[in-house]
């Protein structure tokens, strides 16, 4: 090539390049941010709309609540996959616990039986534990105090059963146990999700570990190789959904919603140090740290893609609202307070016919929809996969990143195995509450589900505000 052709060549790339981005240079970061979401019918600029004049102001108003804004969680959970000690000392890490006599709400109806308290006062006292004769033989004592254990091989058989059938029901998330006494409850208005200053090695970790791990991803590698970790990598590789298979692409698409989410929360409300050096920080919006994560130029072009992504995922649990309308409009919503109640009941009410009335969901059905066995084993690692995820939520070293990343997870979870449930998968199908044996979700799921909602519906809404900034 002579040196003519070869300046020709040098020329052009260099013109393509400068030419990449050639519209405003505030817009980079929004430019995928029109027209339809990838694998649906519904546009961007429609979501737009609904979410930010109709969905978001009515959420936040709900998410106010008591019943919402309580959220029950065990924080001290060891992560099962690896042995962290990089807990974050920052006090914006730290969870505010509520004490039992802060939680204004009641998980269920007390009965109101002067006699029954009074035996549960009186039924551990000194008296009431002593034999006639003040004593008694320890052997004897044994002897009634023993369990009998016998079981028939007729109620194992039973239990069989039960546990087929609990096992049949879709499970997406490892629930905490509910008679755990690590389980605690957390003021969410009091403990928002913001920046923390948690970074470095450990939430990189996280991360990759959702991503290289637990996405699905195609046959050809895309890259990841052994380098060290920077604070560039770009565990969720845009370009490789689209060698993946429809159910495949979903996954994807979900996780990088989500953590699209996040991330556009520690920008929207991040923590700058004071001016001089001393006293409280202020918070507010920062658009440079927006610009580092989602700018093309500077994730590789992936920015704008994760960006859009996140429309995805808010389209799939507004999907999952809409199909349990008919089991939320049964919920009691109880919190023992019955104007709160009945106020709160009303306006989920409203918040759900807005959901129902959307005409352009997300159309589950088209998700597995030969069945085969190799789907039916696609369908198994994907409630696998997500199940690894919500686990990986107990390895974060920051105890307020884990309360929203358990939260979400379990919302996103709840939303998928509503999606999952139901007379059928298909577009018009819903889940109601006539039949328990078949489908129920507790107090918990439903909290999860509305406030991970809620996180999708207030990153849509702070974009504005971005756009705003950079202009």
């Amino acid at each position: 090539m002579n040196r003519f052709a070869l300046g020709l060549l040098l020329f052009s790339l260099a013109s393509i390049a400068s030419a990449k981005w050639n519209g405003d240079v505030a817009d980079r970061c929004f430019c995928k941010l029109s027209g339809e979401v990838d694998d649906c019918s519904c546009k961007v600029e429609t979501l737009d709309s609904l979410n930010n004049n109709q969905i978001y102001p009515r959420l936040k108003s709900l998410l106010a609540r008591n019943y919402f804004r309580y959220f029950k969680v065990n924080l001290k959970k060891q992560c099962p996959f690896w042995s962290d000690d990089s807990r974050c000392a920052l006090k914006d890490c730290h969870v505010d616990i509520c004490q039992k006599d802060e939680v204004p709400i009641k998980t269920e109806k007390q009965p109101d039986n002067e006699s029954n308290n009074q035996h549960e006062k009186n039924k551990y006292t000194m008296e009431s534990n002593k034999g006639e004769q003040g004593g008694g033989d320890c052997t004897e004592e044994r002897q009634l105090s023993a369990l009998d254990t016998t079981i028939s091989d007729e109620k194992k058989a039973e239990f069989q059963s039960w546990r087929e059938h609990d096992e049949s029901l879709p499970m997406f998330c490892e629930v905490d146990d509910e008679h755990s006494n690590d389980l605690e409850y957390v003021d969410l208005l009091l403990n928002p999700e913001r920046y923390t200053g948690y970074k470095g090695l450990s939430p990189r970790r996280i991360w990759r570990s959702i991503y290289e791990e637990n996405c699905f991803k195609p046959e050809k590698s895309v890259g990841y190789g052994p380098e060290p970790i920077t604070e560039a990598d770009n565990y969720d590789s845009a370009t490789s959904s689209s060698a993946m298979c429809l159910e495949k692409r979903v996954f994807y698409r979900l996780i990088s919603g989500l953590h699209t989410s996040i991330n556009i929360h520690l920008c929207d409300q991040y923590l700058f140090p004071a001016k001089n050096g001393f006293g409280p920080g202020t918070w507010g919006h920062n658009l440079k740290e927006f610009q580092r994560r989602f700018d093309p130029e500077k994730t590789d072009d992936h920015g704008p893609q994760r960006l859009k992504n996140l429309y995805f995922t808010y389209l799939v649990e507004l999907r999952a609202l809409s199909k349990a309308v008919p089991y939320l409009e049964e919920e009691v919503f109880y919190t023992g307070d019955a104007q709160e109640d009945a106020d709160l009941k009303e306006g989920v009410k409203d918040f759900l016919a807005i959901v129902k009335n959307f005409p352009d969901h997300f159309d589950e059905s088209q998700l597995f929809k030969v069945n085969s066995q190799e789907m039916l084993q696609l369908k198994s690692e994907f409630v696998h996969h997500f199940r690894n995820i919500s686990r990986i939520m107990d390895c974060v070293g920051c105890d307020k990143c884990k309360l929203w990343g358990k939260l979400q997870v379990l919302g996103m979870g709840t939303a998928l195995k509503v999606l999952f449930s139901g007379d059928s998968m298909a577009g018009d199908s819903t889940v109601n509450a006539s039949l328990k044996s078949d489908f129920q979700l507790t107090r918990t799921e439903i909290v999860a589900l509305f406030n991970a909602f809620g996180r999708l519906s207030s990153s849509i809404h702070a974009l504005e505000t971005f756009r705003a900034l950079a202009r």
